[in-house]
């Protein structure tokens, strides 16, 4: 897909062209939020993969240094005038980071790799700007929780977000961040954890180290 596509794509999509309107709000910000915040602490130089307007940043880049990558310029904008971070636009689906080997004492994704053609190259990307030790911390859908597996046996689509290309389940995740040490997962975003957390979980979240 021509980058000036995907652009113009995810720009709509944020805006709320293609459904709900995305600026100011993202998944589970507080729990994700504050998770992240407690892994990465501060004095860090940050990038944050898909920053988009800086609204989940924002829970855990005070007393760091952040730069931000999107694909969507007029979402970086706004991230850069409302909390001062620095910001590239990256379309991460054709483009490599462009940033030095071992730049970075942390990486974020949050709600970013179900978004992109191969996930595994960008995540080899994030391993290359990682400092020795580093982290790599975020989030993604976990696609095949007990919801999810009930609309397919009832024949219905259970994933209705057109940008959405990979599903991942912990096994998967653990597959994509093999090359990492100490891998956590903690599962997110839902009331019914104390149930099943594998099955009710909304989100997974993730962290290891370089």
């Amino acid at each position: 897909m021509p980058k000036d596509v995907a652009a113009d794509y995810y720009r709509r999509h944020h805006e709320g062209e293609t459904g709900m309107r995305r600026y100011g709000f993202t998944v589970a910000a507080d729990e994700r939020g504050s998770w992240m915040r407690a892994r990465i602490g501060t004095g860090k130089s940050i990038l944050d993969l898909g920053c988009r307007d800086g609204t989940l940043a924002s829970h855990f880049a005070q007393g760091n240094r952040l730069t931000g990558v999107d694909i969507d310029a007029a979402a970086l904008d706004q991230a850069r005038a409302r909390y001062g971070f620095d910001t590239r636009v990256v379309n991460l689906n054709v483009e490599r980071l462009p940033f030095p080997d071992e730049q970075f004492d942390v990486v974020v994704a949050g709600e970013v790799l179900e978004h992109l053609q191969f996930p595994d190259e960008v995540v080899g990307e994030v391993r290359r700007v990682l400092r020795p030790g580093g982290l790599f911390v975020g989030s993604v859908p976990n696609s095949f929780r007990l919801k999810n597996r009930v609309k397919f046996l009832l024949g219905r689509d259970y994933e209705l977000d057109p940008t959405h290309l990979h599903q991942f389940s912990p096994q998967g995740m653990l597959r994509l961040l093999k090359d990492f040490k100490r891998v956590e997962l903690a599962f997110q975003g839902s009331r019914r954890l104390w149930i099943w957390p594998r099955m009710m979980a909304n989100l997974m979240a993730f962290s290891g180290r370089r």
